[in-house]
């Protein structure tokens, strides 16, 4: 029986065509949460930039953030897994050194280092995102770092990260990459949630339609791709779902009796 169910955000909750939620969907997470199901975000994106999601977020019981590197459940932290410090400062000299923006996230504040317009429009068109913190690196730096985003092609990547041997590096599209401490990664943030609240995580069903997804479609107990997620997802996953604009939530609910 499913307790719980776990979303993505970015196209999954959200489309990517009108950077909203479409009606269909806040009708099914507003059954669902009636019949007794709680609902998490599992997301790529700190909390920060969660700005997406507010028709709902009144039916949220606690979230995923950071690719797994940040979970909290309404007002408790459950669990924060940072970056080393040597793997911070490596990928930002390497930043200073081939000149790519690169976002440094910590426990409450995120910053661009150097930012340039190509990033900028990248976040601006693919999430929605168009006024990244202008916060002094120094400042972000005193905190727990959680997650480093650097605007970087997947060749590039693999020259960046050589030397990194403590990182878990997610990508779910090709304009940049998500960088996490090793281990870190959507399912361990629902394993973490599951064993704080004291539920299975195979009473658990996780949507999503990218690379980061990939984890959290096996470790649930049911998976669902999204009608737009990518083939390795949809192969992973128990089931395919219609698109996100293709009213795509509300038909898997449906379909596994959940509303």
């Amino acid at each position: 029986m499913i307790k719980a169910l776990f979303f993505d955000i970015d196209g999954t909750l959200v489309s990517f065509k009108t950077h909203s939620i479409p009606e269909s969907t806040v009708e099914a997470l507003t059954l669902a949460k009636a019949n007794g199901i709680d609902i998490y975000i599992s997301t790529g994106r700190p909390y920060r930039l969660i700005d997406n999601i507010t028709q709902i977020e009144h039916l949220i019981d606690g979230y995923i953030t950071t690719n797994g590197a940040f979970c909290f459940h309404r007002d408790n932290v459950i669990s924060c897994s940072p970056l080393s410090l040597s793997d911070v400062k490596s990928v930002l000299d390497q930043s200073d050194e081939a000149g790519f923006a690169c976002m440094v996230v910590g426990e409450k504040d995120l910053t661009m280092h150097n930012p340039n317009p190509y990033a900028e429009q990248v976040f601006k068109d693919l999430l929605n995102v168009s006024d990244i913190s202008k916060v002094p690196l120094n400042t972000v730096l005193s905190q727990r770092i959680l997650q480093l985003t650097p605007v970087i092609t997947e060749e590039e990547q693999k020259e960046v990260f050589r030397s990194l041997k403590s990182v878990e590096i997610g990508r779910w599209c090709p304009e940049f990459a998500d960088v996490t401490a090793a281990d870190v990664s959507k399912a361990k943030g629902l394993y973490d949630m599951a064993r704080y609240l004291g539920f299975d995580p195979q009473c658990t069903m996780a949507f999503g339609d990218g690379g980061n997804d990939l984890s959290i479609i096996k470790a649930s107990g049911t998976g669902v791709a999204m009608g737009n997620a990518n083939i390795q997802l949809k192969k992973a996953a128990d089931y395919v779902t219609t698109g996100v604009d293709d009213d795509g939530i509300f038909n898997a609910l449906r379909h596994f009796g959940i509303i």
